[in-house]
């Protein structure tokens, strides 16, 4: 067994197909395989086509990353293919990112990415190469369950934990996908890419967005959806106008900075109103969530969701993914929807963001699975709403 691939049959006889982005991470997952001895087939995926992002440090999946992971291929001896998901990305990522925004939501794209592109469309085309295993260079764990099949784990280094943007893989996904970094360190990936002499090894990791060769998101989403930056008003929880913006995709819930409004205290915004065109904005605590409403819930715990629901169960929840894990509760709510409730409350919650479920809030953790935030109650309307019932 290899870091928890758990493959029955000899290695010689088993197809696996790598997912190579051309970085250090996915190179080193091929070249551990490929030493073992499997039939390591390596793809990389044509997704956009921006001429600053394939130069642009920090990018990924852009024309300098492909050149690289053909020569990390040709490095260790395994066959390699460039797979053009241009047109399935855009409509699947890239224009559900901008609709999001357009909605005043503020969208997680590398979530959609995983569930639409990576482990749907990528792990179907590894099947159809005869490939028993799709294998990543992700930084989470999956481990055989005593029962059958598999279950998700936090990577053994926090810092490079990236469950939070896998909790929607589906438990037939996972029996298929291995992720043989999930127990090592960045620091050991790195020396295992020098050891193999890949020329990537000392690389610069991806940041940002990959698909946003600027950094700046509202240039991408007004080039993507033309009169979206309509001008609106600025207002406080009261609904007073203190000033005027050139559009909501220019704002996230939780910003401080550049609001172009000054008062006697510091002002965060607080909601983003799509139909109306109004940012409000109102003091820190204002910002303060303690309910979550979810949508598109998948679910990787034991038993079915809706028996899970009926004993409210204790859980840990992320609702971004370099916070740490806290308590909630989740618990059915009207109209077949998910709901978290966040006791100790939570800061700068937006509709769009991934919320994600585990089984502890420290250590390799289990992923319980999540959804997407489709909408949130402050804690301070809960409150006045609570002082109100006992009132009457």
């Amino acid at each position: 067994m290899l870091n928890g691939l758990d493959i029955e049959s000899r290695p010689a006889d088993t197809r696996v197909v790598v997912a190579m982005s051309g970085g250090v991470d996915s190179s080193v997952t091929a070249a551990l395989l490929a030493e073992a001895g499997y039939d390591v087939v390596g793809i990389t995926l044509q997704l956009y086509d921006h001429g600053a992002a394939t130069h642009r440090k920090g990018a990924c999946c852009a024309g300098r990353d492909i050149h690289d992971a053909r020569a990390v291929a040709a490095r260790i001896g395994i066959p390699h293919y460039v797979l053009d998901y241009e047109s399935r990305f855009k409509e699947a990522v890239i224009d559900r990112f901008a609709e999001s925004y357009v909605a005043g939501e503020t969208p997680v794209p590398c979530v959609e990415c995983n569930q639409s592109i990576k482990f749907r469309d990528l792990l179907e085309t590894a099947r159809e190469l005869g490939a028993s295993i799709l294998a990543t260079g992700h930084y989470v764990a999956s481990r055989a369950l005593p029962g059958g099949g598999r279950a998700l784990y936090c990577a053994r280094e926090t810092e490079r934990d990236q469950s939070y943007f896998l909790f929607g893989t589906t438990r037939a996904q996972l029996d298929l996908l291995r992720f043989p970094l999930g127990d090592r360190t960045k620091a050991e990936t790195r020396e295992l890419a020098r050891r193999f002499g890949l020329p990537v090894a000392d690389k610069q990791d991806s940041q940002d967005i990959c698909f946003v060769p600027t950094g700046h998101y509202a240039d991408v989403i007004a080039r993507l959806k033309p009169g979206a930056a309509g001008p609106g008003d600025i207002v406080d929880l009261d609904g007073r106008v203190l000033g005027r913006h050139d559009g909501i995709i220019h704002f996230t819930v939780g910003q401080r900075r550049g609001l172009g409004v000054a008062t006697g205290a510091p002002l965060y915004v607080v909601r983003l109103d799509a139909a109306t065109r109004r940012v409000m904005v109102g003091p820190r605590e204002a910002l303060r969530t303690s309910r979550i409403r979810l949508r598109d819930v998948n679910w990787l715990g034991d038993g079915s969701l809706d028996a899970v629901l009926a004993t409210k169960p204790e859980v840990f929840v992320k609702v971004r993914s370099t916070r740490a894990p806290q308590p909630a509760w989740l618990r059915a709510g009207s109209g077949g929807a998910v709901e978290v409730e966040l006791p100790g409350g939570e800061d700068g919650v937006s509709p769009g963001q991934a919320c994600a479920f585990y089984d502890a809030a420290v250590g390799q953790a289990r992923v319980l699975g999540g959804g997407m935030i489709a909408s949130t109650v402050a804690a301070a309307t809960e409150k006045r709403a609570a002082a109100m019932a006992v009132a009457r």
